[in-house]
């Protein structure tokens, strides 16, 4: 595990250094497919700072809230200053900041599709930071599981010698595929939102699934706390692809050419 680069006098904290890139490219996308559609406007800039700002408070926050009894759970201050920084958290953290820029500049236009492939392509780039720096998944005996030092903490089988999942690089290949399929998407989904929706299903079914893979301590029925985050979103997300199935919005991926956007 690598938590800092040196460069000469310069200390360059690595996690940091690849959520920054994450958040520069996921940028360049957004503008590229706002361009695309003719959408670089007042409501798209607003839509970006509300994610910005959201994400940033949703991620800080995510550790707040890690007991049913709320007694056990930091001060807000505190799960501020040392909190999980949760990417679930920071997903809904933008999500919610952007619908408030929105409601807030009175925008009611979906912008959604926008996001989608610009943050799975900047969440491929920030995860090289967690995989530089944080603790693997659980131990495997698959033949490309990976060793970190036992320096690593909070890892028994770093300690331990044990090979492990490489839970973060799963992500990272998720999220280049999804890139490319939401790329390839774009222009066969013509209802405005659906892109956005097919993409949060996609990631809330591997996030759930690739759990199983992390070292996240597991709090009730052998699930961690991401998974019971997940589990009613899963039941909401379910309904809402039944819901798009049924008004045909995703007919033309199979059955049609591309559709001009």
């Amino acid at each position: 595990m690598i938590p800092q680069w040196h460069l000469g006098p310069v200390t360059i904290p690595v996690h940091a250094l690849f959520v920054a890139l994450g958040v520069l490219a996921a940028m360049l996308v957004f503008v590229a497919e706002a361009r695309r559609r003719g959408a670089v406007n007042e409501q798209s800039v607003v839509a970006v700072a509300g994610a910005l700002i959201g994400g940033a408070i949703g991620m800080r926050l995510s550790g707040w809230a890690r007991h049913l009894d709320f007694s056990a759970n930091p001060s807000l201050a505190q799960a501020w200053q040392y909190g999980s920084r949760s990417i679930l958290g920071g997903l809904l953290g933008a999500y919610l900041g952007v619908l408030i820029a929105k409601r807030l500049g009175g925008y009611r236009g979906k912008t959604g599709d926008l996001f989608a492939p610009a943050v799975a392509l900047g969440m491929a780039i920030g995860r090289i930071g967690c995989h530089l720096t944080e603790a693997p998944g659980r131990p495997t005996t698959l033949p490309w599981g990976i060793h970190a030092p036992a320096t690593v903490p909070e890892c028994p089988g770093c300690l331990a010698g044990q090979a492990m999942h490489p839970s973060f690089l799963y992500e990272i290949a998720f999220q280049l595929v999804a890139f490319i399929v939401l790329l390839w998407l774009r222009t066969r989904i013509s209802h405005p939102g659906e892109l956005f929706v097919l993409y949060v299903a996609a990631y809330a079914v591997f996030r759930f699934t690739v759990e199983f893979t992390r070292a996240n301590d597991t709090v009730w029925l052998d699930l961690t706390r991401p998974q019971w985050f997940l589990l009613p979103s899963l039941l909401i997300i379910g309904i809402r692809l039944w819901y798009g199935h049924r008004r045909g919005y995703y007919r033309r991926c199979v059955h049609e050419q591309e559709v001009p956007v």
